[in-house]
């Protein structure tokens, strides 16, 4: 393997590793938000934010990395909740409830931080890897 080749792998998992910190933030986000209901009778609350991949081919390393594709609220149905003395409640009473569910939000972000750290774990090999090379040439 050549040091051109551990660089190139260097440089594909640091892309890896900003798309998986995105997704922290935004998972980050979504945790911080799990609670903000609208302020407003019968307004919306925080909507849980997702982020998808997609591979992009680096022409100059010669592989496909990836990168994120996009970022976007999830539009699945949102809970209400019967308290009629809060600010954002409808008419009838119910307020409208984040679809944020703080179990899964851990669970992704535990699944991000792993990969995040197997990246980092592919650059601190390759840094090994080109040391021990150079020191060989010594």
């Amino acid at each position: 393997m050549a040091v051109d080749d551990l660089s190139a792998s260097s440089e594909i998992a640091s892309k890896g590793m900003k798309a998986q910190a995105t997704r922290l933030r935004v998972i980050s986000e979504n945790l911080a938000n799990a609670d903000s209901t609208a302020e407003v009778p019968g307004g919306e609350p925080y909507r849980r934010k997702l982020v998808t991949f997609r591979n992009q081919l680096d022409r100059e390393l010669e592989a496909d990395t990836v990168k994120v594709k996009r970022i976007y609220n999830d539009r699945s149905p949102l809970a209400s909740k019967y308290d009629p003395t809060h600010p954002g409640a409808n008419e009838q009473g119910y307020v409208l409830q984040p679809n944020v569910n703080p179990l899964i939000e851990m669970m992704d972000m535990r699944e991000a931080q792993r990969s995040y750290e197997a990246n980092m774990n592919v650059i601190a090999t390759s840094r090994q890897m080109v040391a021990k090379t150079l020191d060989l040439l010594r």
